[in-house]
């Protein structure tokens, strides 16, 4: 699979069951305990479209990634896809948020880090965002939390680099 055919994957299949604050914070958290245990400079933030549920800045975070994390988090919003996925569509069609649709790039981040939180039967209704890491890891971060918090294999959602 290619990597844009693969984030399409993820983001269909990736799916969970129920999502509540609970979720949230077992989906930081463990986030949190990679970051840490690879001493990763990251920002995390989990959120339902109307409300934070969850955000942490690990050691050698700066400011930046918080601003990152909310850019990228906007596209999700806008385009219930991940942030990669948007991001690798525009550079395959040799464009970008700004030419194609005006998205200031102040608000807007189309790069890898930003996944959404689709509820079954439901849609989308969130995103998990990490900023810090290269996008394709800020990106794989995340899909490996979706995978622990939903019983799913990782290795069946790696992106080929």
């Amino acid at each position: 699979m290619t990597p844009v055919e693969m984030i399409a994957h993820q983001e269909r299949t990736l799916v969970f069951d129920r999502f509540d604050e609970e979720t949230a914070w077992s989906l930081g958290s463990w986030i949190a305990d990679q970051g840490r245990a690879t001493r990763a400079p990251i920002v995390i933030d989990i959120r339902l479209f109307h409300r934070p549920l969850f955000f942490a800045a690990l050691p050698g975070s700066v400011p930046d990634n918080a601003e990152w994390a909310r850019r990228k988090r906007n596209v999700v919003e806008r385009y219930h896809r991940s942030s990669y996925g948007v991001g690798l569509d525009m550079a395959a069609k040799g464009s970008s948020l700004l030419e194609r649709y005006g998205l200031p790039l102040l608000d807007f981040a189309a790069h890898g880090g930003a996944f959404p939180i689709t509820l079954a039967g439901c849609g989308v209704i969130g995103c998990i965002a990490v900023s810090g890491l290269p996008q394709i890891d800020d990106h794989m971060l995340v899909v490996r939390s979706v995978c622990a918090a939903t019983g799913k294999d990782p290795d069946a959602f790696e992106i080929d680099r």
